[in-house]
């Protein structure tokens, strides 16, 4: 029986029927891609336009007020090192159309990076009249640090693989689930590894606790703040550390405490009052404000009290850490999230809200089994540890994904079989890895992937 990941080997290039004709690439705005480049998703390796070797030896630190992106940065342009700013754009053409030719404070930007070419070309240079050299990242790398496939969703209705599936012995079919999802764990693991290559382990972590606490509409949001402020820097106050999360939030004012009900303003009195003495040094500026999205967000769920809870697990970092990488797994991080207190959040929703007569968790068990998921089992799962394998597939599957319920529909159509694949977290990740390794990629809508015809590999015991 042949392996998930020798069989999308076996597919991947025969002439070009699940790589050409996809959408053309719609860029992000700057703030997603500068999170992406910052937390190493697209390597430290490239090439300038004019062909130099370059390597990002320090990627820097984000830069809060006006300037270039990031600050302290330190590339490798054939063989010799260069100290100083990076710059992010689109386009090349941004670095004249922004005015940083001009700026002095562009002067000491050593790397222009840009992410889409122009018709015409642009000479990047400072107000000294120097020359930054300028990379442009490659499309495909850009799709592979956002996860992009080439198809944005596939029709809900059975593919061309239902046939043989519904042919095929169940005990195939669990092998097949299986080996996709140790794919998908694999995955998640590269992209873990290049986070921890280029900032090291505790800001992985970091990083990846304020990503589930994100959750979708404010993923990015969280994954900005947690990089902008690293769990290092932060610990270095940990009395301080809340104060400056909300500020740098864009959460606080100078009349908050006066807005909000009796029992909470001396809560956010003290919030400001630490707050407004490093204002200077970490408010973003305007562009460069944390992008929230407020709405259809339950109350439990609004991004100040998931922020407060990415503070109060700041605050206890080393527990967490502990926790995290304890054999003792769900039971041992469940319960430091069952004693998770604090005097003000775990009795109100947001910072004016009144005070709530119940106690109110300050993680969820939905999110903590996101984590468990998509962060920390990946790294358990990579040693192929029996013992890893069976707990993670007794998790529970989360509710049903839009894309989730797609796959399943391409795959089994409305049968008895479906439901049964629909139960685990693990089937729930490996149904999204089939769904964006073949229905994604394929955009001839079923008629040309040739997985249907791969699945007869699957069982053959010669293969």
């Amino acid at each position: 029986m042949t392996k998930y990941s020798e069989l999308l080997e076996s597919i991947s290039l025969p002439e070009g029927r699940l790589q050409e004709g996809g959408a053309s690439l719609e860029l992000p705005d700057e703030l997603h891609l500068q999170a992406l480049w910052f937390a190493g998703q697209m390597g430290r390796d490239f090439q300038t336009v004019d062909g130099k070797s370059v390597r990002v030896i320090q990627f820097g630190h984000w830069n809060h007020g006006a300037g270039p992106d990031f600050l302290h940065a330190a590339v490798e342009i054939e063989g010799e090192v260069f100290a100083g700013a990076l710059e992010l754009d689109h386009r090349a053409s941004s670095w004249e159309a922004h005015g940083h030719a001009v700026n002095p404070a562009f002067n000491e930007v050593v790397l222009h990076v840009v992410f889409a070419s122009d018709e015409l070309d642009y000479y990047t240079r400072t107000a000294e009249h120097r020359e930054v050299p300028r990379v442009c990242v490659p499309e495909s790398v850009i799709r592979e640090a956002m996860d992009l496939p080439l198809v944005e969703m596939a029709d809900a209705h059975p593919g061309r693989c239902f046939q043989p599936l519904a042919k095929m012995e169940s005990r195939h079919v669990d092998t097949l689930l299986l080996e996709a999802a140790k794919h998908r764990a694999a995955r998640k693991l590269r992209r873990r590894q290049r986070v921890i290559d280029v900032l090291g382990g505790d800001e992985w972590l970091w990083q990846a606790f304020a990503e589930t606490m994100g959750y979708r509409p404010n993923k990015l949001a969280m994954t900005l703040l947690a990089q902008r402020f690293s769990i290092q820097h932060l610990r270095e106050d940990t009395e301080s550390l809340e104060s400056v999360l909300f500020g740098a939030a864009g959460f606080l004012s100078v009349d908050i405490h006066k807005e909000a009900a009796a029992d909470s303003q001396d809560y956010l009195r003290g919030l400001w009052e630490r707050w407004w003495q490093v204002r200077s040094e970490y408010e973003p500026t305007p562009e460069r404000a944390i992008p929230w999205q407020f709405a259809s967000i339950r109350p439990v769920n609004h991004p100040q009290r998931r922020l407060a809870c990415l503070a109060r697990v700041a605050q206890r970092w080393q527990d967490f850490k502990k926790r995290c990488s304890d054999q003792a797994g769900v039971e041992s991080l469940t319960e430091f999230f069952q004693s998770l207190r604090h005097p003000f959040w775990s009795y109100h929703y947001t910072l004016k809200s009144k005070r709530s007569d119940k106690l109110l968790a300050l993680m969820g068990r939905d999110r903590l089994q996101d984590f468990q998921v998509n962060h920390l089992l990946p790294v358990k799962l990579a040693a192929d540890d029996p013992g890893v394998w069976q707990c993670y597939q007794k998790i529970t599957a989360p509710a049903l994904s839009e894309k989730v319920d797609k796959a399943s529909v391409r795959l089994f159509g409305d049968t008895p079989r479906r439901k049964i694949y629909l139960k685990k977290a693990w089937q729930h990740q490996a149904l999204l890895q089939i769904y964006q390794d073949f229905c994604l990629r394929d955009v001839s809508d079923c008629e040309n992937c040739p997985f249907p015809e791969q699945l007869a590999q699957w069982c053959d015991p010669r293969s």
